[in-house]
């Protein structure tokens, strides 16, 4: 229920700002605006304030908008009127005007990251998982249970790791740049902390995604191996489970955490058929034994086993919040980040070493924009921060429809002295806009294959 407003608001948001940053830049150097429309097509509701110009717009098609300033290139202009013109303004300030779109993405982005730092947000507490074998984290030594205290790039300063999702984030930053990270960790009984090298440059530069962190062996935070809610007609209940069991161990395999413990119930269906499994639990402190058998369903032409109940216990969180300060900084170096990892994505997919999967469209948007809203206030919010990110990227891209092609036609006026000719003009627009046209038909492919995935 909340994905199409949620979806709604954060792209209003997003373009309203984005247009904003436009519309008052062009008012500061002087240029007269003649329309703000928030949104394309035909108005729904039209209005001016007192003592302005400007004709404010809310139009029919909200994915979109534009500020309509006064232009020769568009229609004649009374002589009075011409110092009020975008096109006579000097290049430094149409560079502005067309700068301060993005910038104010960018801008909107610190602020939204900064209202998060000072609100406070509960996350899972950085405590890893058993990694399966095989996988870098398993290959490393982690066993499971490791708290995260430090991380960051071999051979550079480690930073404080506060919760799960700053060690994701670390992982992904050095999965995307190819870069070996160095973490610290304080393993869970013992009182010596331990320095652990993931080579996450060993890693295919694919997508991101589950599987890359599968590979890494990090899927999430440790979770102790309990029973929860538990489905009636389910192999769980019919084995005498109830919740609230903690599993010590199944078939004499110790069950570390709940991740460990939904993966060996998964891979007894892999064959097809589930054999009885006798499950050592902890019950009321007393050490009971159960045989439980699985059930063998498929999903996506693959055998699993399921037990009809929730595994796993909820993981420690705890409430992470900042300083006025220090949450601005950090809001600076986050958006930062974001928009170098950004770029470098875009790099690494033009030059084929990154996958197009990664490019989404307007409905991974909008299904992202629900599911965190349904989270609570403080995770819309950074959601809004990261699309809002990804929007001022975007648009400084070189593209000649977009306001980063733009600043490339003044790049070049400045050099040489004179504006592109129109005949030049056109062409790039058109190659622009191709190119655009390209980029949103594999956004729309990438969101219908997920959305129709077997």
């Amino acid at each position: 229920m909340l994905t199409l407003p949620a979806f709604i608001l954060a792209i209003a948001l997003l373009i309203a700002v984005h247009e904003y940053g436009h519309y008052r830049m062009a008012l500061a150097c002087g240029v007269q605006v003649l329309r703000f429309s928030l949104g394309f097509g035909k108005p729904i509701y039209r209005w001016k304030m007192q003592h302005s110009d400007t004709e404010f717009v809310l139009a029919l098609f909200p994915l979109g908008g534009y500020v309509k300033m006064l232009d020769e290139r568009e229609a004649p202009v009374a002589a009075e009127l011409r110092h009020r013109a975008f096109n006579t303004q000097t290049l430094s300030r149409r560079a502005a005007i067309v700068a301060a779109g993005p910038l104010a993405n960018l801008a909107l982005a610190v602020l939204l990251y900064a209202s998060v730092n000072w609100l406070g947000v509960e996350l899972p507490a950085p405590v890893l998982s058993r990694p399966e074998p095989q996988t870098l984290a398993n290959q490393a030594g982690l066993m499971g249970g490791e708290r995260v205290l430090r991380a960051g790039f071999v051979g550079q300063a480690l930073l404080p790791i506060q919760s799960f999702e700053d060690l994701r984030w670390a992982l992904t930053r050095g999965s995307l740049q190819a870069e070996d990270v160095h973490l610290v960790v304080h393993p869970a009984n013992s009182k010596d902390e331990r320095d652990v090298i993931l080579h996450l440059s060993s890693l295919p530069q694919a997508e991101v995604d589950a599987q890359m962190f599968a590979r890494m062996g990090i899927l999430g935070p440790f979770s102790r191996p309990t029973i929860g809610s538990l489905l009636a007609d389910g192999a769980a209940k019919q084995a005498g489970l109830k919740e609230g069991d903690e599993v010590i161990s199944v078939n004499d395999q110790p069950m570390v955490d709940g991740q460990q413990l939904r993966q060996w119930i998964r891979q007894s269906g892999a064959k097809g058929v589930a054999e009885p499994q006798v499950w050592k639990i902890l019950r009321n402190d007393q050490i009971q034994r159960l045989s439980v058998t699985p059930q063998v369903v498929t999903e996506g032409g693959q055998s699993m086993g399921r037990i009809g109940a929730y595994v796993g216990a909820r993981p420690e969180m705890l409430v992470v919040s900042y300083g006025l300060l220090d949450g601005v900084a950090q809001a600076v170096e986050k958006t930062w980040e974001v928009s170098a990892l950004t770029l470098k994505m875009m790099g690494k997919m033009l030059i084929g070493q990154a996958s197009v999967k990664n490019i989404s469209g307007p409905l991974t948007i909008a299904d992202y924009a629900g599911k965190s809203a349904s989270m609570g206030l403080t995770q819309y919010l950074v959601f809004l921060a990261l699309i809002s990110v990804s929007l001022g990227v975007l648009n400084l891209l070189p593209l000649p429809v977009l306001d980063g092609g733009h600043l490339m036609y003044y790049l070049w006026e400045a050099a040489i002295g004179k504006p592109v000719s129109d005949v030049w003009m056109e062409r790039l627009q058109q190659g622009g806009m191709a190119v655009l046209m390209l980029m949103m038909s594999i956004a729309v492919f990438n969101d219908i294959s997920r959305l129709f995935a077997f």
